[in-house]
């Protein structure tokens, strides 16, 4: 597995890390013993760096992962949670006294006395701009109460806005095959003012392991199914914003892009982790999985030999002929 440093925390990371929504709700129901399962099946796999939040099942996510962390205290694991969405996501929630609260609390369910990293997450775009907002993190880690914080993106504006913060450790923001945006400013950005990006959602919701049909339907408590129009959180979180329709058409091409295009036998999901990972700028991409082999072949893309120029130009020919016109100018 590549390592590579987590921008301004100074942490070596590894380049693909383990997305943990689907182990607290969100994605259909995960047993306790399947996201242990998944936890130590990443870890032996090379993943070092985990991502949560809060709210992921309420805490359910920050819980396992904290009993995941007390049995390996010595593996160099890095965890970056998230705060800010458990109460209304309004600008004046987003102060001090909110802060100490949520992160006490994660520090409660990850058993640590400091967070390794806490990241806004996804607040009102205004948040951004607050001076007031940054003094309350510069506080944070001043207190101990976290060695780092950083931000978690919708769109590129907000992102550039972070980026310019001198305190702001890393942006978290979606990247993937189907959301090409951020390569133009964002990553050039980041890499110049020494802020880690952490690329979520780099499968487009499953999207790019091309194991969807038109036909195939998920539970009623999985996004994919409840937040297809945007009516639990930003519909750019589910598929990418992709019209499910169009998607499982472009990931056919994907398919045939990763047979085509690389002399390497890799499935398309790990085909579009190893892209991701791959641009410059990019620090680490954190794809979820529900079950340890998920977890293996995932990681196992963290240690592919760089995709060539073929293989780039063929993704940015999807994008432009198939994508674009949904995403480009939304986020």
């Amino acid at each position: 597995m590549e390592k590579q440093v987590l921008g301004r925390t100074g942490r070596m990371v590894s380049v693909v890390g383990l997305g943990t929504w689907q182990l607290g709700a969100d994605w259909g129901d995960v047993s306790d013993e399947a996201a242990r399962g998944v936890l130590e099946a990443a870890l032996e796999s090379g993943v070092t760096f985990y991502d949560t939040a809060d709210v992921y099942g309420d805490g359910r996510s920050e819980q396992a992962i904290g009993a995941f962390l007390a049995d390996h205290q010595d593996a160099g694991i890095t965890v970056a949670t998230k705060m800010g969405r458990r109460m209304d996501q309004v600008p004046e929630n987003y102060v001090l006294s909110n802060f100490r609260e949520w992160t006490d609390r994660s520090r409660r369910n990850l058993g640590v006395e400091r967070l390794d990293l806490v990241q806004l997450h996804c607040p009102p775009t205004a948040v951004y701009s607050d001076d007031e907002v940054y003094d309350a993190l510069d506080t944070l880690v001043a207190d101990g109460v976290t060695a780092a914080y950083g931000v978690s993106v919708e769109t590129v504006e907000e992102a550039l806005t972070a980026i310019a913060r001198p305190g702001v450790a890393s942006v978290q923001i979606i990247l993937n095959a189907f959301r090409l945006k951020p390569l133009e400013e964002v990553l050039p950005a980041a890499s110049a003012a020494g802020v880690g990006i952490i690329a979520r959602v780099p499968l487009a919701s499953g999207l790019l392991s091309g194991r969807y049909t038109k036909d195939t339907v998920f539970g009623e408590n999985d996004h994919r199914t409840f937040n297809r129009e945007g009516k639990a959180f930003d519909v750019g979180e589910t598929f990418s914003g992709v019209p499910f329709e169009t998607g499982v058409d472009a990931a056919v091409r994907f398919t045939e892009l990763a047979s085509s295009a690389t002399a390497q036998d890799l499935t398309p999901a790990q085909a579009a982790i190893a892209w991701a990972w791959q641009r410059p700028g990019v620090s680490t991409v954190i794809p979820g999985a529900r079950s340890p082999e998920q977890a293996r072949l995932n990681a196992a893309a963290g240690s592919v030999e760089v995709l060539g120029p073929l293989f780039t130009s063929g993704v940015r020919e999807i994008y432009d002929e198939m994508i674009r016109e949904h995403v480009h100018d939304r986020w």
